[in-house]
């Protein structure tokens, strides 16, 4: 009976010490948050570290600090962290979610779909995981199979302004230029101020020689980011076009101002 006394006694004590360790590793990953939320990323890291050190099983330690990495450029060592958070935790989503971004940063596209594919296993309703994983195929020039992530992702959302932006750049690229301005128009429905819907949407409109709608949606542009200095130089380049030729160099001169460097090359042909 004193035996079984004593083992408890010791039992519990383990156990209070657990807890504390426990508690103190999350205290660092709290403090660890703030500073990543402030932006001060090596900062956040040196918290992770502390309760990574305190309690090496800690899966949500070693995927904040991924995060931090991943936003110091340092794509590798994230892949590392969320690897380790897998590791301890194979369920866990968004580390996977994660490592397929980091992935993608350092254009290990198979790699990333892999990683978005086992995220996407794990949560079906994951419509960024899906449109993540069709940009990932879009980037190995299999439109076919992105637009059918994309879809995927909009029948998840229907509200999803970026799939519906992305499935028309595949759809442009597989020369379906009325399915593109069809999708950038859907895009432009959900977020009237998305500056990339006009300009790819005014691209696709140039390139089927609709030279009128292209400068509406390259002005809607400039209207909405008056310091887009590639929405003036291609606006000029389509004033060329319809011989607004006054018009077109103040575009380009513009763009030239604004940082536009290929603005220069279009001035010394068109503007003497």
């Amino acid at each position: 009976m004193r035996t079984l006394l004593i083992f408890s006694v010791i039992f519990i004590s383990i156990s209070s010490c657990t807890r504390k360790s426990s508690s103190q590793a999350q205290e660092y990953n709290i403090l660890g948050l703030s500073k990543y939320n402030s932006q001060d990323y090596l900062g956040a890291i040196g918290d992770y570290n502390k309760a990574i050190e305190i309690d090496p099983k800690y899966a949500k330690a070693y995927y904040n600090r991924g995060s931090a990495k991943d936003e110091l450029q340092d794509h590798q060592g994230a892949i590392a962290d969320y690897t380790k958070a897998i590791e301890i935790d194979p369920e866990y989503a968004n580390a996977y979610y994660n490592r397929g971004h980091s992935k993608y940063n350092l254009q290990d596209y198979q790699g990333a779909i892999s990683d978005f594919t086992k995220a996407i296993e794990i949560n079906p309703k994951d419509a960024v995981a899906y449109n993540n994983r069709g940009y990932s195929k879009y980037n190995l020039q299999d439109y076919n199979g992105a637009i059918s992530d994309y879809n995927k992702a909009i029948e998840i959302d229907p509200k999803f302004a970026m799939a519906f932006m992305d499935r028309g750049s595949s759809k442009y690229n597989m020369q379906d230029y009325q399915g593109a301005i069809d999708d950038y128009s859907r895009a432009i429905e959900i977020d009237p101020m998305d500056v990339k819907a006009y300009i790819n949407r005014g691209f696709t409109k140039e390139t089927i020689k609709d030279f009128k709608g292209a400068i509406s949606d390259y002005s809607k542009t400039i209207e909405i980011s008056p310091e887009y200095a590639r929405a003036y130089y291609v606006r000029g380049l389509v004033k060329r076009q319809l011989d607004q030729n006054d018009s077109a160099c103040l575009d380009l001169s513009k763009a030239l101002e604004l940082g536009d460097n290929d603005a220069n090359e279009a001035i010394k042909e068109f503007c003497k």
